[in-house]
């Protein structure tokens, strides 16, 4: 008898949780297929003045993994993760509120988005003076392999 009454109470538990659960995770789903459907925004032209974006910077938590191209991540060099470009691309960046400029290499890929984004390692972060500031407006223009 004991037994039956966890078994229900165990259930009442469960089900709201499951229910929660799932309405939760259909509107990320539904997210994901607005994003899909959207035309990729492609950043890679051959325009010398690039483009307008935002950046960010890897959390501390990604020390060590592997990037898409197969390096580990590590965030004293100077690399970021984009979206389009391809592996290996050298970009300038240059922070629009401070003027900093850094020269990154693009080693990692990150999600598509609707508008120009790169991750950026915690060193080029650091020399454009984002760090604590989290996201910040940046052009991104890729550089040719003279320059």
């Amino acid at each position: 008898m004991v037994s039956l009454f966890r078994k229900r109470r165990l259930a009442i538990l469960i089900i709201p949780g499951l229910a929660l659960f799932l309405t939760q995770t259909l509107s990320l789903q539904a997210a994901e297929i607005t994003d899909q459907q959207e035309p990729p925004v492609s950043v890679v032209s051959a325009s010398r003045e690039g483009h307008e974006g935002l950046a960010s910077y890897y959390a501390r938590r990604y020390k060590g993994r592997r990037t898409h191209s197969g390096v580990r991540y590590d965030p004293k060099k100077l690399t970021a993760a984009h979206p389009t470009l391809p592996l290996g691309t050298r970009v300038k960046v240059v922070a629009l509120g401070t003027k900093r400029e850094v020269t990154v290499t693009v080693n990692d890929r990150c999600r598509k988005r609707s508008q120009p984004f790169i991750d950026l390692s915690r060193a080029a972060a650091r020399k454009l003076g984002i760090i604590g500031k989290g996201l910040a407006k940046v052009r991104i223009i890729p550089l040719d392999d003279a320059s």
